[in-house]
């Protein structure tokens, strides 16, 4: 895993929208993950709560795909660290994942319901309904995951 960039965006300009949220319905971890639907919260209250932020920082990582759930577990605990330092500057910093949480090899939640690491998942951005592609532009060849922290 390698962070290709950091950049400060206007939060105003991200998009939320159901799209996302329904892209999720057909994801294997649909109803099986906590940062995922119907866990996550819903697309309405996710656009209030955008529409309180006035920046986010857009965080673009490459992955090896070879290694995608080791790299994307990466990505997962380097966003809580940055979430953590940041929260230093902005007390209402705030990290969403690239997708389903992966931060454990098996996922306890699947099996009980009980998560050991519920204050370490944080919803993923197409859970809660964010268009991605209203802030940056993909290009689906590259192998790269994008997050946001959320800055206030």
């Amino acid at each position: 895993m390698k962070v290709i960039y950091e950049k400060i965006i206007d939060a105003k300009g991200i998009k939320v929208t159901p799209r996302p949220v329904w892209k999720c319905r057909s994801c294997e971890f649909y109803g099986k993950r906590p940062s995922c639907p119907p866990y996550a919260p819903s697309w309405k209250e996710t656009r209030e709560w955008v529409n309180s932020y006035e920046k986010a920082l857009l965080i673009k990582f490459e992955i090896d795909m070879d290694r995608f759930e080791e790299e994307k577990r990466e990505v997962l605990q380097y966003l809580l660290k940055r979430e953590g330092e940041l929260f230093r500057d902005y007390p209402y910093a705030y990290a969403l994942f690239p997708g389903a949480c992966n931060l454990c090899d098996t996922c306890e939640f699947e099996k009980s319901g009980f998560c050991p690491l519920s204050q370490k998942v944080r919803p993923s951005l197409d859970a809660v309904g964010i268009e991605i592609t209203s802030v940056t532009k993909i290009d689906f060849k590259e192998a790269v995951l994008y997050s946001l922290i959320f800055l206030e």
